[in-house]
């Protein structure tokens, strides 16, 4: 039996040495790149041991898990992240426990996202999801109605837009996620220009265990990592 802790901290180790090499690759230092380490497969025990080796941005893809395991670890330092689909009428009781949500998928859901938080009286940092590779079961906007959002966007007060955020194709390997990425790049570039005041585009969360070492190298500020660090434990 392998031990948790040490395997954990082996794999974290090595996934920051990728990233810390990808980083090089593209001319920028690794501390510009946030690691978010997915969650959803794992139980308590690997969390605990995560968070312990220093890994301390965890991200959920579903509300309800989100949640449970945000409760069941309250005493520990950590920074959620919603990575995942995120309905209206879930909103309210995420918006508390969570860092940033990464996926706000349409203008409606950014609507409910302000509303919530005025009520709350908290300001909650959030990506837009943008469907990148144009494939009809991902969520997201259309890369051509991001710009056209961008003044409704603008007039949130308790939203704030921090960046974009997308997944690669599921087909295609390395070379189609390089390009999914490298047009989610470009059109935030693009978009940085005409930004209204509110509105900050400073951040590319893109990337997973199997092609984030190509997100980096054309742009990534975030990658989403899980599998690559919970390698090697027993199921």
């Amino acid at each position: 039996m392998p031990d948790l802790h040490q395997t954990i901290r082996t794999n974290l180790a090595e996934v920051r040495g990728r990233i810390a090499d990808a980083a090089r690759r593209s001319g920028r230092d690794a501390d510009a790149i946030a690691l978010v380490a997915v969650t959803k497969f794992v139980g308590d025990a690997e969390i605990r041991a995560l968070v312990e080796a220093g890994c301390t941005s965890l991200g959920e893809s579903r509300p309800q898990h989100l949640w449970e395991k945000a409760e069941r670890l309250a005493g520990l330092p950590i920074r959620w992240h919603l990575i995942g689909p995120l309905q209206r009428n879930k909103v309210r009781r995420t918006l508390p426990l969570v860092a940033m949500v990464q996926s706000a998928d349409s203008l409606e859901l950014v609507a409910a996202i302000e509303r919530h938080a005025a009520e709350l009286g908290v300001r909650i940092p959030v990506l837009l999801e943008v469907n990148a590779s144009g494939e009809d079961a991902k969520h997201g906007f259309a890369p051509d109605l991001v710009k056209p959002a961008l003044p409704e966007l603008a007039r949130c007060e308790h939203v704030e837009i921090r960046g974009l955020m997308c997944m690669a194709s599921l087909e295609g390997g390395l070379d189609r996620a390089r390009r999914d990425f490298s047009a989610l790049r470009e059109l935030r570039d693009q978009l940085r220009g005409e930004c209204p005041d509110r509105i900050r585009l400073d951040e590319l969360s893109m990337g997973m265990s199997g092609d984030f070492e190509v997100a980096i190298e054309v742009g990534a500020t975030m990658v989403r990592i899980g599998t690559a660090l919970f390698e090697g434990l027993a199921g």
